[in-house]
């Protein structure tokens, strides 16, 4: 969703911030936004200001306008929009100027009660510019500022009126030697100046801000995660924190291990066709320390994970979006190989209804990010109801939702930069079939035999997609066919139906096409009303124990006029005719058949949104990362 970039620099060392602030928000593009802005702290004679750049559209339309700004300190931001159109007034920075006083603001998040600070704040005078709750930030730390002896104080004050979500940094020209940032529900994060880029002790002359680490690797990677309820304050040579109540604390620095390399773009055209194309290496830098394994252990999921695996009972999978998908195929893994029962809540939906809290509950919770607010309230919702057994998969080894959790799984799929997730969802369906067994050996319901396979099929996964992804050309051809069309169906069954379900969610969310899925013996339920010769049908037939009631499903589709287009195993006995494509992806993968169908949905929406001359990597009014509800 929205980004933050904030850095703050020695005068001594004549580095002018707005390059860096420009490039963070540059390596931030990806999360999805509508406008940007930056603001730097200006000296006019012996005057203080602030100064103020937005813009809305991409970040080089900023960048135009920012030509020959030099600064010291400085807040940049991109916005997607909430509260208000997508125009200037509404870009952040947000500004309150009176008295002499100027206090500049961007933020990440949603203020809930901001209309009762509003209608405060303007029984005292302030005049708002914008329809934005973030202006109301900007005015209320103004307010408190005049009465306070620094910006510290002021935002301390100021945040406990605050209800919501938010991360905000925050300039002031009475303080031109500090900037201040706080979070509370959602990320930031402060780096480290280092030696190699300022010739001086790390962190000593330099520090920075910002809502993810992407924006700072061109500075550093040198990173401190802050905490929930954390307030900080960052000089050229001096960081301080302060925890929820205000006691100084200390926060670990850790060095990222993300690179430059991985979050630039190579030689692919796009993103998306990039992280598709890593998904052989990111599988198998999830599953590394499985692959050249004999056995497998619940260590893989903690230290703690061997008790909290023999208590488990049942299952609840918490997840929004693609990673919902993911627990969908989860839910076939788990019961069919440790023989537990699963739940799949869509995590949006699960806190606001009455659930019933079970004992030995293993409550899962999927995220890319590990900051996406449904799934971290849900797990919270599910923690408060005494479900402490909790296991989170995640992308992100310092996100929010890995620290909330008692177990936890990284899947090593690198930075996904593309909105539409592709190489996240496949190392999740990695991570969770792992789990399957995982659970099951600890349950004493996995034969040695079975295990041994098991492991054999996963060492096999990467080279088996590389297959896969050799047939790129064949999902090209198909998709040229796509391009005027309006509408698609998706077909599957069995654990291929949620596969089926992502496909067509990658087709609508990156080339605009409404798709809906269904399971294929639901067809005569509806679906078959909607099938015509202009409603091109995608069908998912692995040669499983349901693919022979799924070729009956195919032929209801064909008597109707309707166009199929089928992505088969070799000896599912599918043959192309007029009005059937085919293209198949070779021998049958078993139980990992799902994560190598569901690369060719990807491969065709990808190119379907290029035939259609789609901005693939920045869909139209979507984020990476849902950080707020």
């Amino acid at each position: 969703m929205c980004g933050i970039v904030g850095a703050i620099s020695a005068v001594r060392l004549k580095r002018n911030v707005v390059p860096i602030l420009i490039e963070g928000l540059k390596k931030l593009e990806y999360r999805g936004y509508d406008s940007a802005g930056l603001a730097i702290q200006s000296t006019n004679g012996l005057i203080r200001t602030i100064k103020r750049v937005r813009a809305v559209g991409r970040v080089a339309a900023l960048e135009s306008q920012s030509e020959g700004l030099t600064a010291t300190s400085g807040i940049a931001h991109t916005r997607w929009a909430t509260h208000g159109a997508v125009n200037t007034d509404n870009a952040h920075p947000h500004i309150s100027e009176r008295d002499g006083l100027s206090i500049c603001v961007v933020h990440n998040g949603i203020i809930e009660n901001h209309e009762d600070l509003r209608i405060a704040l303007q029984a005292k005078g302030y005049v708002f510019i914008s329809e934005t709750d973030t202006e109301v930030i900007a005015h209320l730390i103004h307010d408190v500022r005049g009465r306070t002896a620094s910006l510290k104080e002021a935002v301390e004050s100021a945040r406990h009126q605050l209800e919501g979500a938010y991360a905000i940094a925050v300039l002031s020209n009475r303080d031109p030697d500090v900037l201040v940032g706080a979070r509370h529900g959602a990320p930031l994060l402060v780096g480290l100046g280092t030696s190699e880029n300022q010739g001086a002790p790390s962190g000593d002359s330099e520090n920075f801000l910002a809502s993810d680490t992407s924006a700072l690797l061109q500075v550093t990677r040198r990173i401190i995660y802050l905490e929930d309820g954390d307030l900080v304050c960052l000089a050229a040579d001096q960081i301080q924190i302060f925890n929820q109540d205000n006691l100084l604390v200390s926060r670990p620095v850790t060095v990222s291990a993300l690179s430059l390399d991985a979050i630039e773009l190579g030689p692919y055209a796009h993103y998306m066709q990039k992280e598709i194309f890593e998904q052989p290496g990111a599988i198998a830098a999830t599953l590394q320390e499985v692959i050249g394994a004999k056995t497998l252990s619940a260590q893989l999921f903690g230290a703690d994970a061997q008790p909290h695996f023999a208590a488990t009972q049942q299952i609840l999978i918490l997840a929004c979006g693609t990673s919902f998908h993911a627990g969908l195929v989860a839910k076939y893994w788990l019961e069919s190989i440790a023989k537990i029962p699963v739940s799949v809540e869509i995590a949006s939906e699960y806190r606001y209804r009455d659930s019933v809290a079970l004992p030995g509950t293993l409550v899962i919770t999927i995220s890319q990010s590990g900051e996406t607010a449904d799934t971290l309230a849900a797990l919270q919702h599910a923690i408060a109801k005494g479900m402490t057994s909790t296991l989170s998969i995640c992308n992100v080894p310092e996100s929010a939702l890995i620290r909330a959790s008692a177990l936890r799984f990284l899947t090593r799929a690198g930075p996904e930069i593309g909105v539409a997730s592709t190489k996240a969802f496949t190392t999740q369906l990695a991570a969770l079939f792992l789990l399957a067994l995982v659970l099951a050996k600890t349950q004493g319901r996995l034969s040695a035999t079975n295990e041994k396979q098991s492991i054999e099929q996963l060492r096999h996964l990467p080279a088996a997609i590389m297959q896969v992804l050799a047939a790129e050309a064949d999902f090209k051809r198909w998709a040229a066919r796509f391009v005027h069309k309006q509408h698609a169906l998706f077909l599957g069954r069995g654990i291929h139906y949620p596969i089926a379900m992502e496909g067509a969610l990658k087709l609508k969310e990156i080339s605009y096409i409404h798709a809906e899925a269904y399971a294929a013996g639901e067809l005569k339920h509806g679906p078959l009303a909607l099938v015509d010769s202009d409603m091109p049908v995608i069908a998912v037939a692995p040669n499983d124990q349901l693919v022979e009631k799924l070729k009956s499903n195919l032929q209801e589709v064909r008597a109707r006029g309707g166009e199929l287009y089928i992505i088969a195993d070799k000896g599912s006995a599918i043959t192309a005719s007029e009005g059937v494509n085919l293209i198949s992806l070779g021998d049958h993968a078993g139980l990992l058949s799902p994560i190598l169908h569901v690369i060719p949905l990807q491969l065709l929406a990808y190119h379907v949104a290029l035939a259609r001359n789609n901005d693939v990597d920045k869909p139209r009014n979507l984020a990476k990362s849902v950080t707020v509800e």
